[in-house]
C-alpha cells in the first residue's frame, strides 16, 4: 500500500473495545482524544455496562459510538430511555447490529425496526452505523446480508465491515455491495496486532457463556493467529491496497477489533505512523 493511502487510513482510525473493569483506564492512558472509541455490548450482560463507559468516555472527551444490539432492546420505551441517556452524556453517533441474544430480548429482532424507530423519534443521533459481513455470517446467507444493508441504507450513514483476514474476499466483497448501489461510507474492520494466547486469556475472562459462543462461532480466527509467522494487519492492508484505496471504494478509514489489547494496538499504529513519516 503507498504510504498515503496508508497513512490516510491510521490516521482515522476507531478502536473497538469491551466493557471491562479495566477497560475505562486502559483506554485514558492509551489512546488519544481524536481516536473514536467504539465499544461493545455483550448478549449476557445486557446494555448497562456498555451505556455506562460509553458514558464515561465520554465525559472524559472522547468521541464514544455504543453499541446499541436490537436484539437486547425490550421494547419502545426501552429504546426512548437509551437514546435519552446517550444524548444526555453527550454522544452522537451509535452502532447498531442485530446482536445475538437468542431469543431475543424484547420485540425487535433485527436491527432494521430499531433504525426506523430512531427515525420516529426525529433521528436523535446524527451517526448511525450498520454491519457488514465479508465473509458468511454463521446464520444468515450471503445474499440476504447484502440485501439488508440495502434495505437499512436510508436509515444509517456508515458501515462497518465485520472481521475478515482473506485480502480477496475482502476486495470482492467491496466490489459487490458498491456494484448492488450501497453507497454508504465503509470503515473497514481490521484485528488489531493480536497475539493468540492474549487473545485465548482474554476470550476466557468474557465468562463460560460468551467465551464458548466466541470460540465456537470464530474457530478460523485462532488459526490465522497461530499460523506461522503470526497475523499483522498491515499486511491485510497492503494485500487489498489497490482494491480498497481507490474513490469507488469508499473506505472512510480503519475500525480495529482491538479485543481489549488497547495499549498494543495503539503502539503498533504509532510505529507503523513514524515508519511511514521517515
Amino acid at each position: 500500500m503507498g504510504a498515503e493511502g496508508l497513512r490516510a487510513l491510521l490516521g482515522s482510525v476507531r478502536y473497538e473495545v469491551l466493557p471491562a473493569k479495566a477497560t475505562e483506564d486502559k483506554v485514558l492512558a492509551h489512546v488519544p482524544r481524536d481516536v473514536v472509541v467504539t465499544v461493545t455490548a455483550s448478549p449476557v450482560k445486557g446494555l448497562e455496562p456498555t451505556l455506562d463507559l460509553a458514558g464515561r468516555l465520554a465525559g472524559h472527551g472522547y468521541r464514544v459510538v455504543p453499541h446499541v444490539p436490537a436484539r437486547l432492546l425490550r421494547d419502545d420505551v426501552h429504546l426512548k430511555d437509551v437514546v435519552d441517556r446517550l444524548r444526555e452524556a453527550g454522544v452522537d453517533d451509535v452502532f447498531v447490529p442485530a446482536g445475538d441474544a437468542d431469543p431475543p430480548a424484547g420485540v425487535y429482532d433485527g436491527a432494521l425496526p430499531v433504525l426506523r424507530r430512531l427515525g420516529e423519534l426525529g433521528d436523535p443521533f446524527a451517526r448511525v452505523g450498520i454491519t457488514g459481513y465479508p465473509e458468511s455470517h454463521p446464520l444468515i446467507h450471503d445474499d440476504l446480508t447484502v440485501q439488508a444493508m440495502w434495505d437499512k441504507r436510508a436509515h444509517a450513514t456508515y458501515i462497518v465491515s465485520n472481521l475478515c483476514f482473506d485480502p480477496r474476499v475482502l476486495a470482492d466483497w467491496v466490489v459487490r455491495i458498491r456494484g448492488r448501489g450501497v453507497a454508504l461510507p465503509l470503515h473497514l474492520g481490521v484485528a488489531g496486532p493480536v497475539q493468540r494466547a492474549k487473545l485465548l486469556s482474554m476470550a476466557t475472562k468474557i465468562g463460560v457463556g460468551e467465551s464458548t459462543r466466541f470460540l465456537t462461532r470464530h474457530p478460523a480466527w485462532f488459526l490465522r493467529f497461530a499460523a506461522p509467522g503470526g497475523y499483522a494487519p498491515e499486511r491485510l492492508l497492503d494485500r487489498t491496497a489497490r482494491q480498497l484505496t481507490v474513490p469507488a471504494a469508499g473506505v472512510a478509514g480503519l475500525h480495529l477489533f482491538t479485543f481489549n489489547q488497547i495499549a498494543e494496538t495503539e503502539r503498533w499504529r504509532r510505529a507503523l505512523l513514524d515508519r511511514l513519516n521517515r
